[in-house]
């Protein structure tokens, strides 16, 4: 049987299109189609959802990266310590600040920004340090802080990135209030996905926060008054009608994701797979499984022999930051952060959406044991 990676359909049953739908023609009716009444409510929804004072609706997750770092007091000249094992726009904001991603290695079982590695790269120049909250594994932000604070003498910005977390928990903290600010992003594929692309900023700080607003509306408080340059980074009332619609059964979709990880572990237990050619995410609390990451021996050729076979698996990431093209001019050389580049030549993200059956979880173990059997 094949087992897709993703279907954008699952949580598109009749009745979600139909109130959806409803949604969209009050907007038609109402014509905010841009920071309209929607955004408005989104936000207030996800602040209480959120446990999170303050939230700001925004374009994208890549741009909500943008709002927290400026408003962190990020800016040309600064650097910005970012693991080197994350998407893009983990970095891409960093510059897109005109400030310098500065690379550091991950933790190998966890993925996650070594806080050491992040210590030991503190400058002067270190104005922030960002905790990409990978897969959906909350990072312990204030042990982070911690550390740069005290290789750097002096208060370290911890922007999150949040992107693959919305729902996660930390014993440490609120995800999303535990740093200066956070950024989520709402594309499709993500655990609060929008029928479009959507994303938000959040801060436990008033004064973040509201100057988060002002840039996402051209950098000015009142129209046409402008303190700052800022950016076009408001939100569609159409995405956040979606987002609203969606929210309700975020807590039941996280725990779906949380038990077909379990099920995937008993199975690859039982296979006997686990320590000799996989290693497995671990079933940590308040992880909410965004993917579902294995780190698997001759992983290009499972991959290959899972895909002829109509199963989905997808590599997060193929390279890591500080060896990409577009960062060149940083010096980045092969070996310099070898957890990070470890990492890409051997992880794995197999089908962990929702909708992903009892049954695909079966058919996809089966033929990962053929694979390593030589079946």
């Amino acid at each position: 049987m094949a087992v897709p990676f993703f279907d954008i359909q699952y949580n598109l049953d009749p009745a979600t299109k139909k109130s959806l739908l409803g949604r969209w023609e009050r907007i038609l009716n109402h014509g905010g189609f841009v920071n309209g009444p929607e955004v408005r409510e989104l936000e207030a929804a996800l602040a209480e959802f959120l446990e999170v004072p303050h939230v700001v609706c925004c374009s994208n997750g890549s741009d909500a990266l943008v709002l927290a770092l400026r408003a962190s007091g990020v800016g040309p000249g600064d650097e910005v310590l970012v693991p080197a094992f994350t998407f893009f726009a983990s970095a891409g904001a960093v510059s897109r600040c005109g400030a310098t991603p500065v690379f550091v290695d991950v933790d190998p079982a966890t993925f996650l920004i070594d806080g050491a590695d992040a210590a030991a790269k503190v400058t002067a120049k270190t104005k922030a340090v960002m905790a990409v909250h990978l897969y959906g594994l909350p990072v312990d932000v204030p042990a982070l802080e911690l550390l740069v604070n005290q290789a750097a003498g002096r208060k370290i910005a911890v922007v999150e990135d949040a992107a693959q977390a919305i729902g996660a928990a930390h014993p440490a903290g609120i995800v999303g209030a535990m740093g200066s600010a956070a950024g989520w992003s709402c594309f499709p594929t993500k655990n609060l996905g929008a029928p479009g692309d959507a994303g938000f900023a959040s801060s436990a700080s008033a004064e973040v926060a509201e100057h988060m607003r002002r840039l996402r509306e051209h950098g000015g408080g009142r129209q046409y008054y402008h303190d700052e340059v800022g950016y076009n980074f408001r939100m569609d009332s159409l995405q956040a009608a979606g987002l609203l619609e969606f929210l309700p059964r975020l807590v039941e979709f996280n725990g779906i994701r949380n038990n077909s990880a379990a099920h995937y572990h008993a199975l690859f237990s039982a296979a006997g797979l686990v320590g000799k050619f996989l290693q497995l995410p671990a079933l940590t609390p308040g992880h909410v499984f965004h993917q579902y990451v294995i780190r698997a021996t001759r992983r290009d050729e499972l991959m290959t022999f899972l895909r002829a076979r109509d199963i989905g698996c997808a590599v997060y990431y193929p390279l890591a930051l500080h060896l990409q093209p577009c960062f060149a001019n940083l010096g980045g050389q092969p070996g310099q952060l070898p957890h990070s580049e470890a990492a890409t030549a051997d992880v794995l993200a197999l089908p962990i959406y929702p909708g992903v059956s009892y049954a695909g979880r079966e058919e996809l173990v089966a033929a990962v044991v053929a694979f390593y059997r030589g079946d």
